[in-house]
């Protein structure tokens, strides 16, 4: 057994701020937090001397990193250092993201975060599968020519795929995918987020009723919030589902960043994602995707005509951005790059807090916001 302890003036521990106590870490989990003098003798003992330690971060929506895009490369490789590549923003625990592509694509792509699963990648949580069962109206950047309605053997392999790993979301619009279908996937033990899609309200509800728990980057790629019509926004809103939010000042006017996080509906909450692509944490100044070329300038990824593809977004710069430019509360803000995406499918018992039997993924930030130190699952690997 390996045990050390961590120390910082402040712990966040996911929930609630502490001061005047440590980190236990014992086997890459948290054993407790524990008064300093309660600390076990013989345990290696490190003060980090400034700053929080906070919980890792949780994203449920990385299509790429340190070069990287899923969709180019589905290997367990490349997997793997998609994942690393977030770990100096912070995040620890990740769902790479396959948007859509053929139906050969796809396959590899669930066949690799089954491999992934398997060789215990670092960071590797499970998958988000954007597409391709979504709606060409609200079709954002994703490739038209793939986009379809869901058959059985979509189905089948999205079930077969949750069962041998921690998690899969998949994002589909109510355009191309039913009711029954949606239960399915639920009953498989996925979780369905409705996004890309023009549905009225009544749609949306019918799929959350189905056991459609969540929304795909809100108020992007939707229906809207109508006088008369209430759309996807409106449905997300009001309806208790999660919500991934890109925080970036480009996808969403900080006004109605705002407004909507008074107005949501619990108990499901808005959370954070980056939709982070390839150049996250390069200095890449485009890439490929699906043949089509993506430029990046002025903090946006987008295509020739101007359409949004993706996000120049690393999580620590959501953080900052939701606590300095919107307002929100620090220990809020954590909890909605932590625990809501934790909770949201499912895997709060172990990520996204600080709490005994937790994954012992862990951040040191300055009082300004800087990553200075990163664990994950007890190991050291920035600072």
């Amino acid at each position: 057994m390996t045990m050390f302890s961590l120390s910082a003036p402040r712990i966040f521990d996911g929930r609630t701020w502490h001061e005047g106590r440590v980190v236990l870490v014992q086997d890459g989990r948290v054993k407790a937090l524990v008064h300093p003098s309660d600390v076990p003798a013989g345990t290696t003992e490190i003060d980090l001397g400034h700053g929080m330690l906070v919980p890792g971060f949780v994203d449920l929506q990385v299509n790429g990193a340190g070069g990287v895009l899923f969709n180019e490369d589905r290997s367990v490789e490349g997997l793997r250092r998609l994942c690393a590549a977030n770990f100096q923003f912070g995040t620890t625990a990740l769902l790479p993201t396959l948007v859509t592509d053929t139906r050969q694509v796809t396959r590899s792509a669930l066949d690799a975060g089954i491999a992934a699963h398997a060789q215990k990648v670092p960071g590797f949580v499970g998958l988000h599968i954007e597409g391709p069962h979504l709606s060409v109206a609200r079709k954002g950047a994703h490739n038209p020519a793939f986009i379809r309605p869901m058959d059985e053997a979509d189905l089948q392999a999205l079930a077969a795929a949750r069962h041998a790993m921690p998690a899969l979301l998949t994002t589909i619009a109510v355009e191309s995918v039913g009711p029954d279908q949606i239960a399915r996937l639920v009953q498989a033990g996925g979780t369905v987020s409705v996004g890309h899609s023009d549905t009225g309200i009544a749609g949306a509800v019918l799929a959350f009723e189905a056991g459609a728990s969540m929304v795909t980057h809100l108020f992007n790629a939707m229906s809207q919030l109508g006088n008369r019509e209430p759309g996807l926004v409106g449905a997300a809103l009001a309806n208790g589902v999660w919500a991934g939010l890109i925080a970036d000042g480009i996808h969403v006017d900080p006004a109605t960043i705002a407004i909507a996080l008074r107005a949501k509906t619990g108990p499901g909450k808005i959370f954070l994602v980056t939709d982070a692509m390839s150049p996250m944490g390069t200095d890449m100044t485009g890439f490929t995707l699906n043949g089509r070329e993506i430029i990046r300038a002025d903090g946006a990824l987008r295509l020739a005509d101007g359409t949004l593809a993706g996000a120049d977004l690393t999580m620590i710069d959501a953080i900052s951005y939701m606590h300095k430019t919107i307002g929100v509360d620090l220990d809020e803000v954590l909890r909605m790059a932590s625990l809501y995406p934790a909770q949201a499918i499912g895997l709060a018992e172990t990520f996204g807090h600080l709490g005994s039997g937790a994954t012992a993924s862990m951040v040191h930030l300055s009082d300004g916001l800087d990553v200075e130190g990163v664990w994950v699952e007890g190991e050291r690997v920035i600072g």
